[in-house]
């Protein structure tokens, strides 16, 4: 089944009339969630089997296990094909099965109870980056569905109010009711296609896992586009994959993106403050690429004082909150001004006037997974010349801005080993940088609607800006969406973001806030 590989720049999705997408690992990043579930649910199964039978049997591997077993198949399905990687056969029991009954379906039940735990306490991300995808390719004019084995995705779409976007959904509720066969069978993608009305081979379909990659394919869907969530390209590839992705973003077409770009916010600047009308604005700030340019080292990113100036003069009016990936202390030393808030390593710890304080309530856990995982990557990495490991308190950088092209594969695989070893901490990325983060449902968006709680601006008439350069932003962005926000992104506006402006660079920011500042400055 091993397809030619094309590259995203190859692809037109506008010949395309409609597309269907996966929810979990596609849209949403509620497969981690998921994964959270099954393994509470099969370690607590194997437990109980090992003390009753006295025989040990082996953990769930929440990367191969997952991949191998679970991912994209009908919750039944998935729990079947993993017991039998154990040499367990059970009964398949009935769906009304309690979850404490030693049953398929008994099992089951018990997931879908630990998968709503975990959602109610941890929620749902969104990947902005697919969101901003698909409001784009629908407003070029195609259709969308949206498929998943879960029962709960029109739950999640009503969390995550993203229900519009898509002209159909089928989920494990309407498969079950239709008989449709789950993942790997092409079953689903086909009756997508059908409520779409559009031929397979007239759609695209995007998937991460690879029983519905290779679902995709045996529909015979025009091109079937594979996100690599799991560093599994090959494999993606293997099961029928046409193009495989990192993100999204890669496959923006370029004349939807010229064609629906953002209004520049300086040019548009009396437009977005009539939006705002008499309510105040609170801005929130990205740090590099955003206040200072991009620069070899991170030492090097030293604040202009006029920038420093307009700072000082926009506090005075409203407020202004710093939202870094640096470490606070950092940050705040690198800006100097003490009556802002500053939110350093992505949102975990946060500090500022009045005695603000707050560091996320489990990342002290995780220190000493980031700091074995630091002394690994400086092992593997001390002769790539060029390399630079930035430890934060709750982050772990790794800049390659500075290393040979031959050598950035080698990084890139040292830290995703690495990432490996520790299912505490999960890679992410920025620009010229792989980044070790918590395994924990934080980012700067859930730090900004934090901030914007503990500080009594929701309740207030606020209309909070965030303004920011990179796609750790995008979570900022999204989240001020939902609640009448403005995002400005700063750069190149030809690339994905759930941003409502754009300011050309870090001199157009700094021309921003001096105009923010002017027309507060004037106001009674």
């Amino acid at each position: 089944m091993q397809q030619p590989a094309h590259s995203p720049r190859d692809v037109t999705l506008t010949r395309y009339r409609a597309s269907v997408f996966d929810l979990d690992g596609v849209v949403t990043d509620t497969a981690r969630v998921h994964c959270q579930a099954w393994r509470k649910l099969f370690d607590g199964y194997l437990a109980e089997r090992a003390e009753r039978d006295g025989v040990p049997l082996w953990a769930f591997d929440p990367q191969g296990d997952y991949r191998r077993h679970v991912d994209g198949k009908p919750r039944n399905e998935g729990i079947r094909s993993f017991l039998e990687s154990r040499s367990i056969q059970l009964p398949f029991g009935s769906p009304e099965d309690a979850p404490d009954e030693e049953t398929i379906c008994g099992l089951a039940n018990r997931k879908q109870r630990f998968f709503e735990q975990f959602l109610a306490t941890e929620g749902v991300d969104v990947f902005a980056s697919s969101v901003a995808f698909i409001e784009s390719i629908r407003k070029a004019g195609l259709k969308t569905a949206l498929i998943s084995s879960s029962k709960n995705a029109q739950d999640i779409l009503v969390r995550t109010g993203l229900a519009h976007l898509f002209d159909a959904v089928i989920d494990g509720i309407e498969a079950e009711r239709t008989g449709l066969h789950g993942k790997p069978h092409p079953d689903i993608f086909r009756h997508a296609a059908s409520l779409l009305s559009v031929p397979p081979g007239e759609a695209f379909a995007v998937e991460d896992a690879l029983s519905g990659v290779e679902a995709a394919y045996k529909a015979d869907f025009g091109l079937v586009i594979g996100i690599d969530r799991a560093r599994q390209r090959d494999e993606l590839l293997a099961h029928g994959a046409d193009v495989v992705v990192d993100d999204l973003a890669e496959l923006m077409p370029a004349d939807v993106v010229q064609e629906n770009s953002l209004p520049d916010a300086l040019e548009a600047f009396d437009q977005l403050v009539g939006a705002m009308g008499p309510e105040r604005p609170a801005v929130f700030l990205d740090y590099d690429g955003t206040l200072t340019p991009i620069v070899d080292r991170p030492e090097l990113a030293v604040l202009d004082a006029p920038v420093r100036r307009t700072l000082e003069r926009l506090a005075k009016c409203c407020t202004v909150a710093i939202v870094s990936g640096r470490d606070r202390v950092n940050v705040a030393g690198l800006v100097g001004i003490d009556n802002l808030v500053y939110a350093g390593s992505h949102g975990f710890d946060i500090a500022g006037p009045d005695g603000l304080q707050m560091q996320h309530e489990r990342a002290a856990e995780f220190l000493p997974a980031l700091d074995a995982a630091e002394e690994q990557l400086r092992a593997r990495l001390v002769d790539v010349p060029g390399v630079l490991i930035e430890r934060k308190r709750f982050a772990i950088a790794t800049h390659y801005r500075l290393v040979a092209e031959s050598d950035v594969e080698r990084v890139e695989a040292a830290v995703e080993t690495v990432a490996g070893e520790h299912p505490q901490l999960r890679r992410t990325g920025g620009k010229k940088v792989f980044e070790l983060r918590p395994q924990l449902p934080w980012d700067k968006g859930k730090a900004v609607v934090w901030l914007l709680e503990a500080l009594g601006l929701a309740k207030e008439k606020v209309v909070p800006i965030y303004i920011g350069d990179d796609e750790t932003d995008e979570d900022a962005f999204a989240a001020l969406r939902e609640r009448g926000g403005l995002g400005l992104f700063v750069g190149d506006a030809s690339q994905a973001t759930a941003a409502s402006y754009r300011l050309e660079d870090t001199d157009a920011v700094g021309h921003f806030l001096s105009r923010l500042a002017d027309m507060l400055e004037d106001r009674p």
